[in-house]
């Protein structure tokens, strides 16, 4: 994790540091003036690096991925919290009918 951590930051530096020499090629074009058409190759390699280094920090520090068991008791909404006080039952939902024949598909 730590190792994911460490390429994550080192992605984030290049991406800094494309930003910045992309603001120093446009104050070079202006001191020359001429116009803008686009980054340097170099600064399009680097964005390309940042964001794949960030991609594969962002997808490796979190951890592993769980699966979602459907059929679980703790994965169910319909369960009501232990503390009732915060519950708000006058809403715009009382405009409909209470009696709803919806059934669910199983």
């Amino acid at each position: 994790m730590a190792l994911g951590f460490a390429i994550g930051v080192f992605g984030v530096l290049i991406l800094f540091h494309a930003a910045y020499s992309t603001i120093q090629y446009r104050g070079l074009l202006k001191i020359t003036e001429e116009e803008f058409s686009g980054p340097p190759f170099n600064v399009v390699i680097e964005l390309s690096l940042g964001l794949v280094l960030c991609m594969w920090a962002a997808l490796t520090v979190p951890g592993k991925f769980l699966s979602i068991h459907p059929d679980s008791e703790e994965n169910r909404i319909v369960s009501l919290p232990a503390n009732l006080d915060f519950m708000i039952f006058n809403h715009r939902g009382k405009v409909f009918p209470v009696e709803m024949d919806l059934k669910l598909k199983q």
